[in-house]
């Protein structure tokens, strides 16, 4: 059956599994899980016995792996973040961004239909469930790259290059899509399908704008786009704040 979803939105169980009443059992099962990756397990056997633990749904256990990070994975990961007080200061005046654009889009799509949206341990905003293989416009899509523009415009970097992974479905209409409405605003935006971004985010001397752990912990600098895009556009979207 083809997807006919018209919304990044929140999913039926949502209210149950992320309302108000969940979070005292989220916070902990994060902070459990980010001792636990301090102390060296592995993510996947620790995300077990801490959803076990907390008898936490496939959905939370998500959530909580996408939030967790240990102590020393924070510090190191805010140490390279280029802070939105600096960017206003044309820290970016003279460098490249290069945008991992599924990870940053689909965050501020779901802000702005109404999804959750995880506040993470390293600052990062996160939505519960990143695009695998497939991905398909919805009506918050545009809204959410108008948003994103409208921040990059603030922030005037030297060039503004954004990387989507050419195994997903639609790569292609969505990169047309961003170079229209760049056109429209006169942004001056590239846009690169490619086989796998997070290589190329990693190894270059851009600074990067994504919310992708193995990015983060690789890349040189990120900027944190999709949270300050949330911010601006969607001031009241659902957060569910993991980040203590």
């Amino acid at each position: 059956m083809p997807d006919a979803r018209r919304h990044r939105g929140a999913h039926p169980q949502d209210a149950a599994l992320f309302g108000r009443a969940a979070w005292p059992a989220l916070r902990d099962a994060t902070a459990d899980l980010s001792l636990l990756l301090g102390r060296g397990y592995a993510t996947p056997s620790s995300t077990a016995l801490v959803g076990d633990r907390y008898a936490l749904t496939k959905r939370q256990r998500t959530a909580v792996a996408r939030c967790a990070a240990s102590d020393e994975t924070v510090r190191a990961r805010r140490a390279r973040e280029l802070a939105p007080d600096a960017l206003a200061l044309d820290a970016l005046a003279e460098r490249a961004l290069w945008i991992d654009g599924y990870n940053v889009l689909t965050t501020v799509e779901a802000a702005l239909a109404g999804g959750v949206v995880l506040a993470a341990r390293d600052g990062c905003y996160r939505d519960v469930a990143s695009v695998h293989g497939s991905w398909r416009r919805v009506e918050e899509t545009r809204p959410a790259i108008i948003a994103i523009g409208e921040v990059l415009a603030r922030w005037r970097p030297a060039s503004c290059r954004f990387l989507l992974d050419a195994p997903v479905s639609n790569s292609g209409r969505l990169r047309g899509l961003l170079l229209e409405i760049a056109a429209q605003h006169g942004w001056r935006f590239e846009v690169d399908v490619v086989p796998d971004p997070d290589p190329i985010l990693c190894a270059g001397e851009a600074v990067v704008a994504s919310a992708d752990s193995v990015v983060l912990d690789r890349c040189r600098a990120w900027a944190n786009l999709a949270r300050c895009a949330v911010a601006a556009a969607a001031p009241s979207a659902w957060l569910v704040d993991l980040s203590a």
